[in-house]
């Protein structure tokens, strides 16, 4: 999603004191307290609670830290300042969204999509599709945010629970997204670690295509359970006609969201290429008769379908859904049905927008002030620190790089700053066992990158979330490979399984169970 350098940052000198343990565990409790207080309990945004996390943090370092406001408010515009280019693709995925949909883009690809994906093989298909666009790309918000929308689509159609098909095009997304050289993360791990990106991807495959392999028959069981049941077939041809009388569906429909890939994959930057696809998009449905004001509109506060929207305010008054049905043209559909389908893609295709995106970047700036604060007035540090106290295997020291990820991503809610801190915590301790720096990269992104869409207040959950309509914790279960990817890595290296120990200069390595005598 973004470049290395642009985590680069200038920043005031700490000073003051370091936090002591107490102190640290103090802060993150109270965080956590909060947000789960804010989920589980009053069952509402977690904003608030973040914000007031982030002011327990500052007053602690300004009054028993001595820590001034000056540098605490730096920190958190700095790392606010790490996050502006996700801001800057949010806004513009959801131009993006809302000028696919206005344009029929997205509903094109669930009408062909529906003709030609079967309930048995459409988890494997969801998983397979993601993975090569995200490859092909280097996103997994990108991937999500236009052939996840239209894959949740054929889902409704297919029967497949919204939750079930979010978590395997998310698993898909991110594998892509971190074995892609084209993606930003999978440059700034081994960035972090000191390792070229190449030695980097080998490294991933030992852990990431075996979970792959593990994700890919989870979804062919899982498969044959809605193979099993009787396909609905005239409530996917309700889906395809509603959508026919709405939207102009044609083949042009795949010409945008090839382009965003064919520039994506060339290495064009990512705002730059996502916005050719609004361009698109825009010049799409201006070919199809939608005047200005409408475009102006639908990128400015997202599609809001028409016939669907009147079909479901008729309630089930059947012979007005009739009525309405004949004024758009639409013919074979029984009024039941109709109703049952425009629910879906009322739910389905009210979304987009640059306003839609408001609440998840609001989130994204509570969460990375709160970070920011964290980071600088070393109340992480204290903790990762006494994470490696008692580390005296390379399991254990992999084990802890995966802890330490998993809470950057929890407490300071972006994957960035849960691969550059503890990728730059950890660096010196892996050179002095003798571990190579691939080891490190790898575990940074086998938890660093992963993990951050299954927590419902850092960028990549929230964005997930607020892209797909799908709350995170519903779609966590079924993102297998973001959560099962840490554990294999974690297994495997316990097991002696792809431990590389540096042999030589350069990026010489050894692999063995056991630190070889000359390391």
């Amino acid at each position: 999603m973004s470049d290395v350098d642009v985590h680069k940052r200038t920043e005031f000198p700490r000073k003051g004191r370091m936090p002591t343990l107490a102190e640290a565990v103090f802060v993150l409790l109270v965080a956590g307290f909060s947000i789960l207080s804010a989920v589980q309990v009053w069952e509402t945004d977690v904003h608030i609670p973040l914000v007031l996390s982030a002011v327990v943090a500052a007053v602690l370092a300004m009054t028993r830290m001595k820590v001034s406001w000056a540098v605490i408010e730096d920190a958190m515009l700095s790392s606010i300042l790490m996050g502006m280019q996700a801001v800057l693709i949010l806004y513009t995925v959801g131009m993006l969204i809302g000028a696919w949909l206005l344009s029929g883009v997205v509903p094109s690809m669930i009408y062909y999509g529906l003709n030609v994906i079967a309930p048995s093989i459409f988890l494997i298909a969801t998983l397979i599709i993601c993975s090569v666009v995200s490859l092909a790309t280097g996103t997994s918000w990108g991937t999500t945010g236009t052939v996840g929308i239209a894959l949740l689509g054929i889902g409704a159609g297919l029967g497949v629970p919204p939750a079930v098909c979010a978590g395997f095009a998310i698993s898909g997304a991110y594998f892509g997204d971190k074995m892609s050289p084209l993606s930003d993360t999978t440059n700034l791990a081994p960035a972090m670690a000191g390792t070229d990106v190449f030695q980097h991807i080998r490294a991933m495959c030992w852990t990431t295509a075996p979970t792959c392999v593990i994700v890919l028959v989870v979804a062919a069981v899982m498969g044959r359970e809605y193979a099993s049941g009787a396909l609905d077939i005239q409530g996917i041809q309700a889906l395809q006609e509603l959508m026919r009388g709405e939207f102009s569906i044609s083949l042009w429909g795949f010409v945008p969201p090839l382009l965003v890939i064919g520039l994506a994959a060339s290495q064009k930057p990512a705002i730059p290429s996502i916005f050719a696809g609004v361009l698109a998009g825009c010049f799409l449905a201006i070919l199809q008769g939608a005047d200005v004001n409408a475009l102006l509109e639908v990128l400015q506060n997202g599609y809001k379908p028409d016939l669907a929207a009147k079909v479901v305010a008729a309630g089930k008054d059947f012979p007005a859904i009739s009525d309405l049905l004949a004024r758009a043209g639409v013919v074979g559909v029984s009024p039941e049905h109709a109703a049952e389908a425009a629910a879906t893609l009322n739910t389905l295709l009210t979304r987009g927008g640059l306003q839609s995106m408001n609440w998840t970047v609001s989130l994204i700036f509570c969460a990375l002030s709160f970070g920011g604060i964290l980071d600088r007035c070393g109340f992480l540090e204290v903790l990762l620190e006494c994470l490696l106290k008692k580390v005296h295997t390379a399991g254990g020291l992999v084990g802890s790089v995966i802890a330490a990820c998993l809470m950057a991503n929890v407490f300071t809610g972006d994957q960035y700053i849960a691969i550059v801190l503890p990728g730059r915590m950890f660096r010196a301790r892996f050179e002095k066992w003798g571990l190579h720096a691939r080891m490190l990269s790898r575990s940074l992104e086998d938890c660093g990158t992963l993990t951050s869409a299954l927590v419902p207040w850092n960028t990549c959950g929230a964005y997930q979330s607020k892209a797909l309509g799908v709350p995170t914790v519903d779609y966590l279960p079924y993102a297998l490979l973001n959560w099962l990817n840490p554990i294999v890595a974690l297994l495997m290296t316990y097991m002696g399984v792809g431990i590389a120990w540096r042999s030589g200069d350069g990026d010489d390595f050894t692999l063995s169970r056991t630190k070889p005598e000359n390391v």
